[in-house]
């Protein structure tokens, strides 16, 4: 499967185990201050018999914690059982890391018929990580047939709540006319949005777009500046490009290019332009 997928994938496991309900009981607030504090024992003493109760955000989290072996020996078929238990009550966060752990085969067999499955039904609850893993399903083909349209669909539904990856992709998908008109200011524009949150791959394909004069007047300096700050990103392709680039320009105009990204860099990737 697509690397780059797996690695988009990899982080959610944290990332969506945000405690956004109303008011959590003393057992609850106890529980996430332990984890919150590294405590992992006293945290998952805590959470499971919550777990045990039908309590959906501990049922998530103690799948969290024997997937990765926080305050017990990590156990993936558990972290799977867990996450099911509340991804059956319907929960979007637990659909999506049933759609993670069938995508990487952990705890039960690689199923790209089962990553379509639970995607879906979180991304069509408004999970934006889902929205934009979708799109990639459907621009890759992976379990679905391959189908521009749908990626840009759900690339869209991600990128408008700020998704900065489905932003990039969705930037990619207008530049190449692909499920869309092709519309170069339009894919300037998500491209932008993402390269501004500090998503390496949007800041290297808006350099591309300023290196091609695509979208936006041709300017090497800002094409050298935006892959300067992909490439510090580990964006290995943008490094060979800033080095190829760096050769059509004169000392100044690297000197130039050196100083915008290290300004942009400090203004947290705003106002780079």
């Amino acid at each position: 499967m697509n690397k780059r997928f797996r690695r988009t994938l990899a982080w959610i496991g944290v990332a969506c185990l945000s405690f956004s309900a109303p008011a959590l009981s003393d057992d609850y607030s106890e529980a996430v201050t332990a984890w919150q504090s590294g405590d992992f024992k006293i945290a998952l003493e805590k959470f499971l018999p919550l777990a045990n109760s039908g309590g959906i955000v501990a049922q998530t989290m103690v799948g969290h914690m024997y997937e990765y072996g926080q305050g017990i020996a990590e156990d993936k078929t558990e972290a799977v059982k867990w996450y099911r238990l509340a991804a059956e009550q319907g929960d979007a966060n637990a659909h999506l890391l049933m759609g993670v752990m069938y995508y990487e085969g952990q705890g039960l067999m690689e199923n790209d018929v089962e990553v379509v499955k639970w995607l879906r039904l979180s991304a069509e609850q408004g999970n934006a990580i889902a929205q934009g893993n979708l799109g990639v399903i459907y621009d890759q083909g992976q379990g679905v047939p391959e189908d521009d349209v749908e990626a840009v669909k759900w690339y869209r539904l991600a990128a408008e709540q700020g998704d900065a990856l489905a932003q990039a992709n969705l930037g990619r998908k207008y530049a190449r006319g692909e499920g869309v008109p092709e519309n170069r200011l339009e894919a300037v524009k998500w491209l932008r949005l993402s390269a501004e949150q500090g998503d390496k791959l949007g800041q290297f394909r808006l350099g591309f777009m300023y290196a091609n004069g695509e979208g936006v007047p041709s300017n090497y300096v800002k094409a050298y500046s935006w892959w300067s700050l992909a490439a510090a990103q580990g964006h290995e392709d943008a490094q060979g490009y800033k080095g190829s680039i760096a050769e059509e320009m004169t000392r100044e105009q690297i000197a130039e290019a050196k100083q915008l990204s290290a300004r942009c860099y400090e203004a947290n990737y705003k106002g780079c332009d």
